[in-house]
């Protein structure tokens, strides 16, 4: 088992997950960590303070404020807008890899998701849901927001998935895992999961791990 607590993790642990399927379980201290910094966006979304990406709109549309009711329409638009990637879709351990990566980056606590929306990426992992994410279509520096959106549409039961090495829609993947899909992506949840470097790193510390064993082996 590999304890996640947003610091600590090796490239050995990553491999170990991605590869060889090690169980992931978050520290007792990052779940805290995560449960202080989602009250923070609850409370501006409350208070209808004005904050980037939680009652804004993204990019050049960061000054068209959001009202209340419309904030998980925002997310999930998000998401729904930027699943735009082509070409074959990532292995399977290239895409665990991704998950984890972006499991430990939200576990630093600083992204505002809620503790369920973090799980049900845990859970996917663990029982071996992979979504389908093409290959191509991050945007290098600003992000694998491409990637990372196909990553998030199969936890609200969107897109298609891989399990038991078969495809089909996400929404049977998560039922025969026995997990329940997010009813909804919350304020700010959208732009905490599809923000990040997350497939680029995977590729890279994977291509990174083999070649310091061929290295070891010539």
């Amino acid at each position: 088992k590999i304890i996640i607590d947003g610091n600590s993790l090796t490239l050995d642990d990553l491999v170990n997950v991605a590869r060889y399927n090690f169980p992931v379980e978050i520290s007792k201290d990052a779940l805290e960590k995560v449960k202080i910094s989602r009250g923070i966006v609850d409370d501006i979304v409350e208070a209808g303070q004005i904050s980037y990406g939680i009652t804004t709109g993204f990019g050049k549309f960061s000054d068209v404020v959001i009202s209340k009711k419309d904030t998980h329409k925002l997310q999930i638009n998000l998401i729904r807008s930027h699943a735009c990637g082509v070409g074959n879709p990532l292995s399977e351990e290239i895409v665990r890899a991704m998950m984890l990566l972006r499991i430990n980056a939200l576990s630093k606590g600083y992204s505002g998701i809620r503790l369920e929306t973090l799980q049900i990426l845990i859970d996917m992992l663990n029982k071996g849901v992979h979504p389908i994410v093409p290959e191509k279509g991050s945007l290098g520096s600003s992000g694998d927001l491409a990637p990372l959106s196909h990553m998030v549409l199969t936890m609200i039961g969107e897109g298609e998935a891989i399990y038991k090495g078969e495809k089909m829609s996400s929404k049977d993947a998560l039922e025969k895992a026995g997990i329940k899909p997010l009813e909804y992506l919350s304020s700010k949840e959208g732009l905490s999961l599809n923000n990040g470097t997350q497939c680029m790193t995977a590729i890279g510390a994977i291509t990174a791990y083999d070649a310091i064993n061929l290295m070891k082996t010539a």
